[in-house]
């Protein structure tokens, strides 16, 4: 914790009084942070994972976004935005990982909660807004513009077709499902070449749209955890709706901001296999490349065996 602090002070210049671990995502370690009697949330992606330089590479990119949201539309309040270091930094590093510090939210995650109407309707709301803008925004976006890439796919296709090493029980679950994912992949594939020459509109979507990124405070709903920002056709954050009990609520709503809205299906099929594929590769990833506990690997393999068993359904 000490280096924890002494990364805080040096770059935000705040004496940190207590830091308590929170429940992290899938990119980063979460904790509450108390300086100078007012609360923080600090969240640090650790570098010896593999999958941080992905979580962080657009780190630059996508804060200043935010932060024109923040100043110039009806997101303000609803989206969270890091402070910036003394240096004018969106985020700060020592050895062992790197920093975002945001305002401390006092509210709620969602999670495994069903959306109330209300809450349904503040969504449609905040996406609605959000599909509002496209790449004529006054700020830099070029680096944020979907290009349809699929850069996981190689080592995939290379641990399925044995040509990489890989422990027994790993090896073991994709041999099982090498024939799903081989169909995936060449589906992938496809539509990766066919989509990127389309005349297809962009909009900011967030990418990651689903429960756990979902804070209720104060009877307002905040979308977190922005690391996914991009320019890109709708699809790309419809992909988490169209299945939701609540879709049609949603669609009203979204509709009287949008009323030309209709959805590709095609382009909604590349989105839905790429985050399978995604969150296959991602499981894969930690087993091969990450330190893990026992009792941490032991989850990961069987979160992998899930993914692959609800893929073969």
């Amino acid at each position: 914790m000490k280096k924890i602090e002494e990364t805080i002070y040096k770059h935000y210049e705040l004496n940190v009084s207590h830091l308590t671990p929170q429940q992290g995502g899938w990119s980063a370690l979460a904790y509450k942070m108390i300086a100078s009697n007012r609360p923080y949330f600090l969240k640090i992606y650790e570098k010896s994972r593999a999958s941080t330089p992905k979580w962080t590479a657009l780190i630059n990119e996508y804060v200043p976004v935010l932060i024109w949201l923040h100043q110039h539309s009806s997101l303000n309040g609803k989206i969270p935005v890091p402070r910036v270091t003394k240096g004018g930094n969106y985020q700060c590093s020592n050895a062992d990982g790197i920093f975002l510090l945001y305002d401390y939210i006092e509210g709620e995650t969602i999670g495994n909660r069903d959306l109330t109407d209300n809450q349904v309707v503040q969504l449609a709301n905040i996406i609605a807004e959000l599909h509002s803008y496209d790449e004529q925004l006054p700020i830099k976006t070029q680096h944020l513009k979907e290009d349809f890439s699929i850069p996981f796919v190689s080592q995939l296709k290379q641990l399925i077709n044995g040509q990489s090493i890989a422990p027994l029980d790993v090896r073991e679950v994709i041999n099982q499902n090498s024939e799903q994912l081989n169909e995936l992949i060449d589906d992938i594939e496809k539509r990766s070449r066919d989509l990127l020459p389309r005349p297809l509109r962009n909009v900011l979507c967030h990418t990651d749209l689903h429960n756990w990124n979902l804070m209720i405070a104060k009877e307002q709903v905040i979308l977190i955890d922005w690391e996914g920002l991009r320019l890109a056709p709708v699809e790309a954050d419809f992909m988490f709706l169209v299945d939701q009990p609540y879709y049609e609520t949603f669609l009203s709503v979204y509709r009287k901001r949008h009323p030309d809205f209709a959805l590709i299906p095609d382009v909604l099929r590349f989105y839905q296999v790429r985050r399978r594929l995604e969150d296959t590769w991602e499981w894969i990833e930690q087993l091969l490349f990450d330190q893990q506990e026992s009792h941490e690997r032991t989850k990961t393999l069987a979160s992998l065996t899930k993914e692959l068993q609800e893929m073969a359904d």
